[in-house]
């Protein structure tokens, strides 16, 4: 079964619900699947490809996503399920990205993925426990307005930390940690558990390398057909091109989109060109940035707001223009590299345990890193001996929320110091400083080495990106996969020793091994990296009457987390701006968010409707 779509689900316990509730949900709802009992299990709409469901006596299983999973096969793993505990066991090897839920004798099991591209969140609902795939359907639910703390966090650059990056915009909308289930009680209780849990990272390159080429290799054919016609974004990096090789070798027909910048030494569109002319049954189409909306395009106009702000909002134009050239082309999907950065190569950080393993090895690692990022040696030294417990570095993140970031030249340890902008008001401060000394009180880091725990993290921060692209994706017609977020790559990466995925001394080591022999060698030992600074700035340059027309009517200075003047500076001279792109670009996000929101206050996603492709309430499973 592969598919991505802006449809939505919604996951109820086995037992009566509030009349009012129910009949909201249903009459929003397309598709329908019910509990061996009867009573409502899962609402929504989707499209039928979309959603695999098993049934045998008082159990049932469903499979909602992009997945490997087909009705025999999924029928056949359930008879093997008789408890919650034996579900993950029953479902090990179904490839792809999804949500799971299991209806088993009157208790339910729900959950998303582990890198988070699939993400799981739970409110109570007139004294109900109710799951769904997307936070806004619980706002809508319970009727509460965005958070004014999280809309303060999210000001804050280049990343939240771990658990703050996960949660909902929402007071009342929690999300499930991915990698977390959420079980439901027949007498209306709840409660979360572990399901997954990250491998030992212990196989050198040349088996790392094996794993992950097969774990890629089967994340791409789960969206590749033979004769299928694919979009793919061809960027003239490793990551894009290696999943470009993948689906040639799965036997599905590729049209590209490579963008050609403007700027003076870019590369990208050189060895895209030389990678397509390697690429059997292609059709590759280039995007000169000048003949293409400029970045910024369409501020002013209002469209129905993702499940958090992004920074989607700087490229959907462009984005929206190649979609409709592959679609033109007959693309129903459209593949992207995006969390190859993230997931393939860990941070530096990974040198503190290796000092344990083997000192010399990690000296050595630590001067190739000190030398590549120029780190201080005082630096480096601390970051060997460590940076003390998470909760201290979280309790430590909330005091350093105003240092100017371009000061800081220490290498991360548990992940990069989030800062607050200069127009960030003092009641942002305080907000997002109380969530982090919240956080720092009962949360565990996610791995107990702390390089470990950074780049889990930075594998969830991908999936989380790549859970609002393929949003936006599906909205403009043509949903948007990244296979690097599948759970079954991150898993392949995480078994890698962090010392051979992550040499200083060459450029993401593990994918160039991983694809050596069906990439082009000179994508593989490419070292270069291009930008679009100038594009970005021509883009703020092209919409500055919309920046001046926010700053006057700023809904983040009515919510009070922004102070109005500085905030009017920023928007009107960003290049003089401390923080640079990742400070403008997440206020402008959260700005425009915030414009949606009120534009938009009922999710569309809870009116469309797709009875050519939904299933029919109450369809029979499989």
């Amino acid at each position: 079964m592969s598919g991505s779509s802006a449809g939505w689900f919604v996951a109820l316990p086995d037992r009566e619900l509030p009349p009012g509730m129910a009949e909201r949900l249903q009459q929003h709802a397309v598709s329908r699947v019910s509990h061996p009992s009867g009573r409502p299990w899962l609402l929504g709409s989707w499209a039928a490809e979309e959603t695999v469901v098993a049934t045998a006596g008082v159990r049932k299983l469903a499979v909602l996503g992009t997945s490997s999973a087909t009705a025999a096969d999924l029928a056949s793993r359930l008879k093997r399920v008789r408890t919650a505990a034996d579900l993950e066991a029953a479902l090990r090897g179904v490839r792809g990205s999804f949500h799971v839920a299991a209806s088993l004798d009157g208790r339910g099991y729900v959950r998303g993925s582990a890198s988070g591209a699939r993400r799981l969140h739970r409110a109570v609902v007139e004294g109900v426990t109710v799951c769904a795939d997307r936070a806004r359907t619980l706002a809508w639910l319970t009727g509460g307005g965005p958070d004014t703390a999280r809309l303060a966090a999210h000001l804050a650059f280049p990343c939240l930390p771990y658990p703050l990056a996960d949660a909902a915009m929402w007071p009342g909308v929690d999300t499930v940690t991915p990698g977390q289930a959420l079980h439901l009680e027949p007498d209306g209780s709840c409660r979360t558990a572990w399901w997954w849990e990250p491998p030992p990272a212990e196989l050198p390159l040349a088996e790392g390398a094996l794993r992950l080429r097969e774990a890629l290799r089967e994340a791409v054919a789960v969206r590749a057909r033979p004769g299928r016609i694919l979009g793919a974004d061809l960027s003239g990096g490793m990551d894009s091109t290696s999943l470009c090789f993948l689906a040639a070798e799965a036997g599905a027909r590729l049209v590209t989109a490579t963008l050609h910048w403007d700027t003076p030494g870019n590369e990208d569109h050189h060895y895209a060109r030389r990678a397509a002319e390697r690429l059997p049954a292609v059709e590759p189409l280039v995007f000169p940035s000048a003949e293409l909306p400029a970045c910024f395009t369409g501020l002013n106009e209002r469209r129905e707001p993702a499940e958090e702000p992004t920074a989607v909002l700087r490229d959907r134009a462009r984005q929206q223009h190649t979609a409709h050239a592959l679609r033109t082309r007959g693309a129903a999907l459209r593949l992207s590299g995006h969390g190859g950065d993230h997931v393939v190569t860990p941070p530096a950080s990974y040198v503190h345990a290796l000092l344990r393993r083997s000192p010399r090895t990690a000296l050595r690692h630590t001067a190739g890193h000190k030398a590549h990022s120029r780190w201080p040696l005082a630096a480096a030294a601390r970051l060997l001996l460590g940076p003390g417990t998470y909760p201290a570095w979280l309790t430590a993140a909330a005091d350093r929320l105003r240092e100017d970031p371009t000061t800081r030249t220490a290498p991360e340890t548990w992940g990069p110091l989030p800062a607050l902008p200069t127009w960030a008001g003092r009641q942002a401060a305080d907000r997002l400083a109380a969530l982090l000394r919240s956080a720092a009180a009962q949360v565990r880091p996610l791995a107990a080495d702390f390089g470990r725990h950074a780049w889990i993290h930075h594998m969830r921060e991908a999936g989380r990106a790549a859970a609002l692209l393929r949003d936006a994706g599906a909205s403009d017609g043509l949903p948007v996969e990244s296979p690097f977020c599948d759970d079954a790559v991150m898993d392949a990466c995480l078994a890698v020793r962090p010392e051979d995925a992550g040499s200083p001394w060459s450029y993401k080591p593990l994918l160039a091994a991983a694809m050596d022999g069906l990439v082009p060698a000179h994508i593989l030992e490419r070292t270069t990296k291009d930008h679009c600074g100038p594009d970005w700035h021509h883009g703020l340059r092209a919409h500055r009457p919309h920046l001046a027309e926010w700053a006057a009517s700023s809904h983040l200075v009515t919510a009070g987390v922004a102070d109005e003047e500085a905030l009017r500076r920023a928007l009107l001279s960003p290049g003089l701006q401390p923080g640079g792109a990742p400070a403008l670009e997440n206020t402008l996000a959260t700005e425009g968010w915030l414009r949606d929101l009120a534009a938009h206050p009922v999710p569309a996603h809870l009116t469309a409707r797709r009875p050519k492709e939904g299933h029919p309430v109450d369809a029979p499973a499989s």
